[in-house]
């Protein structure tokens, strides 16, 4: 078994959706989803962790043909950690969603929910495992398609209109990114990443590379939501069903993180004359990665509906794992992937916790929020939670990635960037002090004092994962710890 633990995160879900399909039944199709998305976490708690024992990538050769003319899945480090991070959220938010749904979607249409959602999660764990640059592609649309359906299943009619533009624009960063692909493919006859990495360093068609990078960079720029390329997700989280939300916020853009981290120090690197240094990281990653932490968090603050204000701060949040990833140095990518890690968690639960309140009230606005501190008390102290650790309070998952975001900065004498850091971290206060001032300083509108606390089957896995973001914010061994060494492995450090 342990030589196929490379492939099983991928093929556990990606078998189990036609399944959940043709089982039709609302609670045979659930029920088998969650245990697959469980065993699925298992399996890749099992891979990060031989993976760090033995100190060398999990290998798979797919049919068992070798990379020169078959599709590899090579997993390292980084890999591992973004198979845990995925499978363990799309578990928890999974569990969370049955009761969710049965008010937000149809029951006839539960199955059809499973067999998507597995689909999706499948897609972003192949993005993770694949050592090929087309099948990167492939796994990204497998996983966009199946998002675009889920976003879709939203009551309100206005989920359609966010689809069709969240359709449109992933359409065409998935055509910039198959078309840098392409002009990779012509450069360098091979596309496995390793071996494109060897060969590009030898290329001397140094134009055609930075086309190539062009068309990446502002592909997986559209897909990460990179500021100002977001346009498609303040809508589409706006108007998604609760649990669909969630697992979108809190996966999907952390997986188009992760593949400009590997473009960047895996493929092309950040030195010599097929690198991506110089304007695209020294200039460009930098310049989207300050304007997004800024104007989105502005933005954040004058929101009235609390999904949207959530979807506006995420903006703003990619901002700093950009950032991190453009200083390539140890501590600023250690930075930008931990809180690729952290940011999840708090926003995932951050999500759930919306969730929660709008299977009671059936209402995100945040008018209809006041007085719920005293109504929802659990709820409303796990998003009180939650909030400290977008700000980055100590104590919270949070505050460690802007901490090593900081430390970077300082390390290479930019006191401003640092400076810059802060300042938009105190943006945060602002718009998680409106929703903490409207829940628990305000009355509640007429009406709605009936409304109680949220079902234990929504509020424990809304718990586990802003339990989690504190946890690792108090004991960093594991998330900061397998952060590092996933920088130093892709900056070259021996261990």
């Amino acid at each position: 078994m342990s030589e196929h633990l490379a492939v099983l995160p991928v093929l556990l879900p990606l078998l189990a959706a036609p399944i959940c399909f043709l089982l039709r039944n609302r609670i045979a199709a659930m029920g088998t989803a969650i245990a697959v998305c469980w065993v699925t976490f298992v399996a890749g708690v099992v891979l990060l962790r031989t993976v760090v024992t033995t100190g060398a990538p999990a290998i798979y050769e797919l049919g068992g043909w070798s990379a020169d003319v078959g599709i590899v899945y090579h997993v390292d480090t980084l890999a591992a950690f973004v198979v845990v991070l995925v499978s363990s959220l799309g578990a928890v938010v999974l569990t969370f969603a049955p009761q969710s749904i049965a008010k937000e979607i149809p029951k006839e249409k539960h199955h059809f929910f499973a067999a998507l959602y597995l689909l999706s999660m499948a897609g972003l764990l192949g993005i993770a495992v694949t050592g090929d640059l087309f099948n990167v592609f492939v796994f990204l649309e497998i996983s966009s398609l199946s998002t675009y359906a889920l976003i879709s299943l939203g009551q309100d009619r206005r989920a359609l209109t966010a689809t069709f533009r969240y359709l449109i624009l992933g359409t065409v960063g998935a055509t910039f990114i198959l078309i840098g692909t392409g002009l990779m493919y012509q450069m360098t006859g091979t596309l496995n990443m390793a071996e494109m990495a060897a060969h590009i360093r030898e290329t001397e068609g140094v134009r055609t590379v930075l086309v190539a990078i062009a068309f990446l960079t502002a592909g997986i720029g559209l897909k990460m939501a990179l500021f100002p390329l977001h346009a498609w997700l303040p809508n589409a989280y706006c108007y998604a069903p609760s649990s669909v939300t969630a697992f979108v916020a809190a996966t999907s853009t952390k997986v188009s993180v992760y593949v400009l981290i590997r473009w960047i120090y895996t493929i092309f690197g950040t030195q010599g004359p097929g690198s991506m240094s110089g304007v695209v990281v020294d200039l460009v990653l930098p310049a989207m990665a300050i304007s997004g932490m800024f104007i989105a968090s502005t933005v954040a603050i004058f929101q009235t509906n609390v999904k949207r204000l959530l979807a506006f701060s995420s903006v703003a949040q990619i901002g700093y794992m950009a950032l991190g990833v453009s200083l390539v140095s140890e501590s600023g990518l250690t930075a930008g992937i931990a809180h690729l890690f952290n940011h999840a968690l708090t926003k995932g639960g951050l999500f759930l916790a919306m969730g929660c309140i709008a299977y009671r009230i059936g209402s995100v606005q945040l008018a209809d929020m006041r007085g719920l501190g005293r109504r929802m008390p659990v709820t409303m102290f796990l998003w009180v939670l939650g909030g400290l650790g977008l700000i980055g309070v100590p104590c919270t998952a949070g505050f460690v990635s802007k901490w090593y975001l900081v430390r970077a900065a300082l390390e290479q004498d930019a006191l401003y960037l640092a400076v810059i850091i802060l300042l938009s971290s105190l943006l945060a206060v602002i718009y998680v002090w409106r929703v903490i001032e409207t829940a628990y300083f305000q009355e509640p509108p007429e009406g709605k004092d009936e409304v109680t606390e949220a079902p234990l089957s929504l509020l424990i896995p809304t718990a586990v994962l802003i339990g989690a973001s504190i946890y690792f914010g108090l004991f960093t061994e594991w998330s900061a710890d397998v952060a590092g060494l996933a920088a130093r492995e892709l900056l070259g450090v021996v261990r």
